[in-house]
C-alpha cells in the first residue's frame, strides 16, 4: 500500500496511538466478517418466510451491514461489525407476523418507530438510565431465552421437531434427508469452531448447500451475478399501520432487546479491545449513537434491527483496535451483494444448524443469573422459559419483568427495584390488561 495512503488512515482511525497497523487492521476485520457473514444466508432466509422478497432482503442484509459497519468506523472508530441482529429477526418474522398476524410493512414500521426511540434515548441519555435500572439477571435471562427461541425455530426448519397433537412437540423422521443433513451441519459447525477455524458457521451453511444440491435435494443458481433490486423491500415500512395501542409492546420489545444486546455486546468488546480509561469506555457515546442510526436505515432498506455482533471480539483478538477493522468488514459486505444466487440457493435446513450452534451460544448468559436469591431467579427463569414454549420473546420479556415486580414488592425489598424496572413491568401490566 502506497506510503501516502497508509499516512491518510493513521490520521483517520490513529493506528499509531492505539499501537496497531494497516495490515493487523485488515485481517481483524475480514477474521471477523468470516465469523458473521452467515447472517447474509441466514437472514434472507427467516424474514422470507413473512412474503418478503428473499433477493431483496438479501440485499437489505448486505447493505444494513455495510452501512452500519461503516458508520461504527467513521462515527465511533471501534473495530465493531454491525448486521441485522439474530433473535429479533426470529421475533420480527415468528412473532409479530407469523404469530401476531401483522404485515411485513407494520413490523418493518415498529423497527422504524424503535429505531426513532433508540436514537432519541441514545441522545437523552435515558438508554444509560435503562441499562442501569434493569438488574443483571433478567438481562442475563433476555439472551438466553433468545437463544432457546432460536433453539426451537432451528430444530423445527431442520425437521428434527415437529408437531405432535398428543405432546405438542415430537421428534421427527431421522431418516428423511434434511435433519441428517442439519445434523451433519451441526457438527461441522461446533467441530471446527472448537478447533478455532475462522468462519465455521459459514463452512457449516455451505458444506450442507453444497452436499442439499449434489443429492438433488436442491438447485444450484450459481455463484456470482449482479445484485438484485432492492425496490421490493425499500422504504415500504407501514408506520401509520403500527401507530396505535396494540403494537406499543412489540417496539417495547425492538427498544429493550436492542438496549441491552448492542450495549452489552458493545461495552464487552470494547473492554477486550483495550478501549477503556479506568473504568470508562473511550468513545461509548458514539458508538452507542452509530449502532441507533444503523437500526433506523436498516428498516428503510427492508430488514430487522441491526446490531452490534459479538462476533466482532474474534477480530479484536486477531488485533483489531480501531475502526479501519469496521471500514474492512463493511466493505465485505459491500462485495458480498455479488453472491445473491449463491444466497438463494441455501436452503432453511442448512441454516438450521447455525441457528441451532448460535442458540446454544447464547445460554453461557445463564451463569450470571443470580440463582442464589429467588426474587432475582424465578423472574430470569420465567422469562426464559416463556420465550419458547409460547414462541414470543415479548411474553418472556413481560413474564419476566411482571414477575420480578410482582415478587420484589411482596417481600418488602421495594427499594432494590430501579424506577425504569417498574415502568416497563407497568407498561406491560398494561398491554395484557388492555389488549390481551
Amino acid at each position: 500500500m502506497p506510503t501516502g495512503s497508509i499516512t491518510m488512515l493513521d490520521s483517520v482511525f490513529k493506528l499509531t496511538e492505539h499501537n496497531t497497523s494497516v495490515r493487523t487492521e485488515i485481517i481483524a476485520g475480514l477474521t471477523t466478517f468470516l465469523t458473521m457473514a452467515y447472517i447474509i444466508f441466514v437472514n434472507p432466509t427467516i424474514l422470507s418466510t413473512t412474503g418478503m422478497d428473499k433477493n431483496a432482503v438479501f440485499v437489505a442484509t448486505c447493505l444494513a451491514a455495510a452501512t452500519g459497519s461503516l458508520i461504527m468506523a467513521f462515527m465511533a472508530n471501534w473495530p465493531i461489525g454491525m448486521a441485522p441482529g439474530m433473535g429479533l429477526n426470529a421475533f420480527f418474522a415468528f412473532t409479530v407476523v407469523a404469530a401476531m398476524g401483522y404485515t411485513w410493512q407494520q413490523a418493518l414500521g415498529a423497527v422504524f418507530v424503535s429505531g426513532t426511540v433508540f436514537i432519541i434515548l441514545t441522545a437523552t441519555g435515558i438508554r444509560s438510565w435503562l441499562i442501569s435500572g434493569v438488574p443483571k439477571s433478567l438481562r442475563c435471562a433476555i439472551g438466553a431465552g433468545i437463544g432457546l427461541f432460536l433453539a426451537i425455530i432451528a430444530l423445527g426448519n431442520a425437521g428434527i421437531v415437529v408437531a405432535n397433537p398428543a405432546t405438542k412437540v415430537g421428534l421427527g423422521n431421522l431418516h428423511a434427508p434434511q435433519p441428517l443433513l442439519a445434523i451433519f451441519g451441526f457438527f461441522v459447525i461446533a467441530v471446527l469452531d472448537a478447533l478455532r477455524v475462522r468462519g465455521a458457521i459459514l463452512i457449516g451453511i455451505i458444506a450442507v448447500t453444497v452436499l442439499s444440491m449434489l443429492l438433488g435435494l436442491n438447485q444450484f443458481n450459481g455463484v456470482f451475478s449482479a445484485p438484485p433490486s432492492l425496490a421490493p423491500t425499500f422504504l415500504k415500512l407501514d408506520i401509520a399501520g403500527v401507530l396505535h395501542g396494540g403494537f406499543i409492546h412489540v417496539i417495547l420489545v425492538f427498544v429493550l432487546v436492542e438496549v441491552f444486546d448492542a450495549t452489552g455486546t458493545l461495552m464487552g468488546v470494547a473492554r477486550r479491545a483495550g478501549l477503556m480509561e479506568g473504568e470508562r469506555y473511550k468513545g461509548l457515546g458514539r458508538a452507542l449513537f452509530a449502532d441507533s442510526i444503523a437500526i433506523f436505515l436498516g428498516s428503510l432498506m427492508g430488514t430487522s434491527s441491526t446490531t452490534a455482533y459479538i462476533e466482532s471480539a474474534s477480530g479484536v483478538q486477531a488485533g483489531g483496535r480501531t475502526g479501519l477493522t469496521a471500514l474492512t468488514i463493511g466493505v465485505l459486505f459491500l462485495a458480498s451483494l455479488f453472491l445473491a444466487p449463491l444466497a438463494g440457493s441455501v436452503p432453511a435446513y442448512a441454516t438450521a444448524p447455525a441457528l441451532l450452534y448460535v442458540a446454544g451460544l447464547m445460554l453461557h448468559e445463564l451463569l450470571d443469573v443470580e440463582w442464589d436469591d429467588i426474587t432475582e431467579a424465578t423472574p430470569a427463569a420465567l422469562a426464559v422459559l416463556a420465550m419458547p414454549f409460547t414462541y414470543s420473546i415479548a411474553n418472556g420479556l413481560s413474564f419476566g419483568f411482571i414477575t420480578y415486580a410482582v415478587l420484589k414488592l411482596f417481600t418488602g425489598r421495594i427499594k432494590e427495584v430501579h424506577a425504569a424496572s417498574w415502568v416497563i413491568a407497568a407498561l406491560f401490566l398494561i398491554k395484557y390488561v388492555a389488549f390481551g
